[in-house]
């Protein structure tokens, strides 16, 4: 149990720290950019003048991802089916949009190679400051489970997690089972657990699960995409422990 402080806001007793992790631990941006211009690329090349349209949808315009956009914080379902209903505008039939898209992003995933982006700076030492208190620490993405797990063991991180948690089907952010599912999972009541994200999805979720508190992250000092955190943070060494 601990006190932890980000700003001028003060956490008490918190017990657990759940991270989401695109865009929070990981500095993912450019992959996920590079997935979305693959990916429109492919499903241009089969119906011709879609792919503009689609890679704005994903959430880029100009070579810039969008952090609130499909790609950034959709689960892969949710971003297969968004593709397929722009493929679907086209008069193409449902099924076969959807075996459209969710081709074109696997095809995409392998074209680029899977290995996790980098750790933004400050992560890993935060990660062990917070572990060293015996607090317990999880991730909680929108990503695939194994996306996660990879992300994990590339990162040597295993040591210092109880809780590897991605989302393959059923419900995505920003519904609250998932926080309580995560929570459960750990064993700490949400009451007693932070959640730390870059997306109003997470701050809903963690929320409407009636979370200890929500740390919003935004590098781009954008504070519109973590609407309904507790507090805002640049860094994440801005996450301080006052007391074990």
């Amino acid at each position: 149990m601990a006190t932890i402080k980000c700003r001028n806001i003060t956490f008490t007793n918190i017990k657990a720290v759940i991270f989401d992790k695109n865009g929070t631990l990981e500095d993912s941006e450019a992959y996920l950019r590079s997935l979305s211009q693959r990916t429109a690329r492919l499903i241009d090349a089969q119906i011709p003048g879609i792919g503009e349209p689609l890679l704005m949808a994903f959430g880029v315009n100009n070579n810039n991802l969008d952090p609130a956009g499909i790609m950034a914080v959709a689960s892969r379902r949710e971003t297969e089916i968004a593709a397929a209903a722009y493929i679907a505008e086209t008069g193409r039939g449902w099924f076969e949009s959807l075996k459209i898209a969710r081709h074109a992003l696997d095809e995409a995933d392998k074209y680029i190679g899977q290995t996790p982006s980098p750790l933004f700076v400050g992560s890993l030492e935060v990660i062990k400051s917070l572990s060293q208190t015996g607090i317990k620490l999880g991730i909680l993405s929108a990503a695939k489970t194994q996306e996660v797990q990879m992300f994990v063991a590339h990162h040597q991180l295993g040591s210092y997690l109880q809780l590897e948690m991605g989302v393959d089907e059923g419900p995505s952010k920003p519904d609250p089972i998932l926080f309580l599912q995560a929570c459960q999972a750990l064993g700490i009541e949400p009451s007693a657990t932070l959640m730390v994200g870059d997306s109003v999805g997470d701050m809903q979720m963690a929320r409407n699960a009636k979370a200890a508190g929500c740390v919003g992250i935004t590098w781009i000092n954008k504070t519109d995409h973590v609407r309904g955190a507790d507090v805002v943070i640049n860094q994440l060494d801005e996450i301080q422990i006052l007391e074990p």
